[in-house]
């Protein structure tokens, strides 16, 4: 019910939690800031966060359902793939996801500063992330736009999670998943829809949207290429075996 792996990684995600909040309080230290996802081109960029924005998440009902998503879905997969296989995969579709995500950052960026001043520009890159941090943003749209894209942290274990889900729907396509527990749908087209609305909510994101879509999409990207990869190595296997 609980493989070594999926419950290692909830306990760390935890752990994670705690501290954010403990740490917070007690020393106002961030950790978003120091362990979450930046931009490449940001002061509190750090090439670590790639693999601890995926412990860090941003409330409760966040790291709930993320921990609970890995525990249905991961649980499964775990046991049928072994301990090593699975950690791998929540890795690179866990990084897979963060890279995406600054590829989609780095093309939002790049349009915004068409229409901004170079010293415009430059006070957003230098000064923007410390504004931020007091709660506040720049007067003007596109500097505050910009500020946010650029300055603000990706965090949490869906890009991971997606990925995850997007397995179970590749390896039990018809097994049954009850949407708030009481509407049943099978698997792929659960996988299918959640996808097309991850992409949907992507294109027309808003700026009031803190949800990273993109990312979701690379977890889930990053996870059919290697479940793919995977597939080939198996038959070229049974080929050589026969």
């Amino acid at each position: 019910m609980l493989p070594p792996v999926v419950k290692n990684l909830l306990i760390i995600n935890v752990i994670f939690f705690l501290a954010t909040m403990g740490l917070g309080q007690a020393f106002n230290i961030d950790l978003n800031d120091v362990l979450g996802m930046h931009y490449f081109g940001s002061h509190l960029f750090r090439p670590y966060q790639l693999v601890t924005y995926m412990f860090m998440h941003g409330g409760f009902a966040h790291i709930f359902f993320n921990m609970f998503a890995l525990w249905m879905f991961g649980n499964v997969l775990e046991n049928v793939w072994g301990q090593k296989k699975f950690l791998i995969y929540y890795f690179v579709t866990g990084i897979g996801a963060a890279l995406v995500q600054v590829a989609v950052t780095y093309f939002q960026v790049s349009a915004l500063e068409v229409s901004m001043s170079a010293d415009q520009i430059s006070v957003v890159m230098n000064e923007g992330y410390k504004i931020l941090a007091e709660n506040k943003n720049f007067a003007d749209p596109l500097m505050a736009e910009l500020n946010i894209v650029f300055n603000t942290s990706t965090l949490g274990a869906s890009g991971a999670v997606f990925g995850i889900l997007l397995a179970f729907g590749m390896m039990f396509p018809n097994s049954l998943i009850y949407v708030y527990f009481a509407i049943p749908i099978k698997a792929k087209w659960f996988v299918i829809l959640y996808g097309g609305l991850e992409l949907v909510s992507g294109i027309f994101n808003s700026q009031s949207d803190n949800v990273a879509h993109f990312a979701h999409l690379g977890g889930m990207l990053f996870g059919l290429v290697l479940i793919l990869i995977w597939r080939r190595q198996q038959k070229r296997r049974t080929f050589y075996d026969q």
